[in-house]
């Protein structure tokens, strides 16, 4: 009788055990941008694909951000469940304390590591059809709307300045969120606007008034000092012809507190979702393997796994 008690409890005991394990989660915190933004959607997006894609085992929790800067200068104060999403030029800028991150410097950042990359920062320049701007010198005369505060607003000024246009376009005063009903009441005769693409205030100016979404020459990307895109024919209402920008290259990161193991499934549930994830929202075709030569500094050796059973070739300095 007492043999056959034991037996019942250890039975009930491993019982138990085992539901601890198959119950068990790894919850992660991903920061990526303000609420309401096309990068604070995909990290919901990413949230629910990695909470179906490892069968609930990774549970992701989205967190509001300020900006990348930010995202930067909290890794040094995070554990191993922390993802955060930023520039790569802004992880090397942070490494080497320069710019915004003068006298900032912490021996964290060294411990940075990229995972995956995600949508890309993409330039557009949206004119009106009726304002006949077919090239970024059309804009001479014109009046242009760039919003303020934004990595769109500092890049489009910097661009005016670098084609010398600065004194020759007539700069809005309003609010981004305003420019496509200026655009379509003729207040505007162009805005410009970064995110991922297909992005939504383009897909809403397209679809509402005749637009043309410039492209840039060659030589202009390569004064810009930026990565170029493609969007592809098609992507927007009235586009015929494929759109060829600049672009910010954005990777998703961790540290070197996360686990090797938990690195390589966030990474693979990724990768393996991707497809689908493009299938809901089209901003995620813009993602493929060649945005990997685009990661700076190292990757983390959990992620590295993946990528070297998957095939992907990464360079010395990723490894």
């Amino acid at each position: 009788m007492k043999t056959l008690f034991r037996t019942t409890v250890a039975a009930a005991a491993l019982a138990t055990l085992a539901g601890t394990f198959a119950s068990a989660e790894t919850r992660i915190t991903y920061k990526s941008a303000k609420v309401g933004s096309s990068y604070y959607q995909m990290g919901v997006e990413l949230a629910e694909a990695m909470k179906a894609g490892t069968d609930g085992e990774i549970t992701v929790t989205i967190e509001e951000s300020q900006g990348s800067v930010q995202n930067v200068m909290e890794a040094k104060a995070r554990g191993g469940d922390y993802v955060f999403t930023t520039p790569p030029a802004l992880v090397g800028l942070a490494q080497a304390g320069k710019a915004m991150f003068e006298d900032k410097g912490d021996p964290a950042f060294a411990e940075i590591r990229a995972l995956f990359p995600i949508p890309s920062l993409t330039m557009h320049f949206v004119m009106s059809a009726d304002s006949g701007i077919t090239d970024l010198t059309g804009m001479d005369g014109k009046t242009i709307l760039l919003g303020k505060g934004s990595f769109g607003a500092t890049e489009g000024e910097k661009y005016l300045e670098l084609f010398g246009l600065t004194d020759k376009v007539t700069i809005a005063d309003a609010e981004l969120s305003n420019a496509v009903a200026a655009l379509k009441n003729g207040q505007i005769d162009g805005f410009v606007t970064a995110g991922s693409w297909p992005a939504p205030n383009v897909i809403e100016a397209a679809a509402s008034t005749p637009v043309t979404i410039l492209s840039l020459t060659e030589a202009q990307i390569a004064e810009t000092k930026r990565t170029t895109l493609t969007i592809p024919a098609g992507t927007y209402a009235g586009q015929d012809t494929d759109i060829v920008t600049t672009s910010l290259p954005v990777v998703a990161y961790t540290t070197t507190a996360m686990d090797d193991d938990t690195a390589y499934q966030l990474t693979k549930t990724f990768w393996d979702s991707k497809a689908k994830l493009g299938g809901s929202s089209p901003w995620w075709n813009g993602v493929d393997e060649a945005l990997m030569g685009t990661i700076e500094g190292q990757i983390h050796p959990g992620a590295v796994r993946y990528y070297t059973e998957a095939g992907v070739a990464l360079t010395d300095a990723q490894k």
